[in-house]
């Protein structure tokens, strides 16, 4: 079967994310990246402050701010360009993505083949497990061939 232009984006993006999930269970320094960056470089907060046209006490803030994941964006990558660095950003999914919309079509599936199973065994016309499985995974098929926003209703 000839890949969808959307299952090709798809294919795109886990690609891309590949090396990010790899990165995922890695710690930032316990005072932040900010910080550790700046003593590691043997530069005083003063010194920063002074880059940035900034008193030293903001400088303090954004580390602190970084350290606890309050600080936005546009301040990190101002404070990231005065130490001559760039920020890297992204959304890292769990799993990857075709895994993650197989789980979802598998629970719509499982919602539409769940309550059919339990009234037919109610009314001694019950399938077989194996039968069950079956008709699961030809359902969960089907909605994934189908529109991706139907998924996420």
């Amino acid at each position: 079967m000839p890949k969808t232009l959307s299952s090709l984006q798809l294919s795109q993006v886990d690609q891309r994310l590949a090396p990010w999930r790899r990165m995922a269970n890695d710690v930032p320094p316990r005072g932040g990246w900010l910080r550790a960056i700046r003593k590691a470089l043997g530069m005083s907060a003063a010194q920063l402050a002074g880059r940035l046209g900034v008193a030293q006490q903001a400088i303090v803030n954004f580390e602190r701010n970084e350290a606890a994941g309050k600080i936005t964006l546009q301040s990190l990558q101002r404070v990231a360009q005065a130490l001559d660095c760039r920020v890297v950003y992204a959304v890292v999914p769990n799993k990857p993505l075709v895994q993650m919309r197989r789980a979802r079509a598998q629970a719509l599936a499982d919602q539409l083949v769940r309550p059919v199973a339990h009234s037919m065994k109610l009314e001694a016309q019950g399938v077989s497990d194996k039968e069950t499985r079956r008709q699961r995974k030809e359902l969960t098929d089907e909605i994934l061939r189908g529109s991706a926003r139907k998924l996420w209703r």
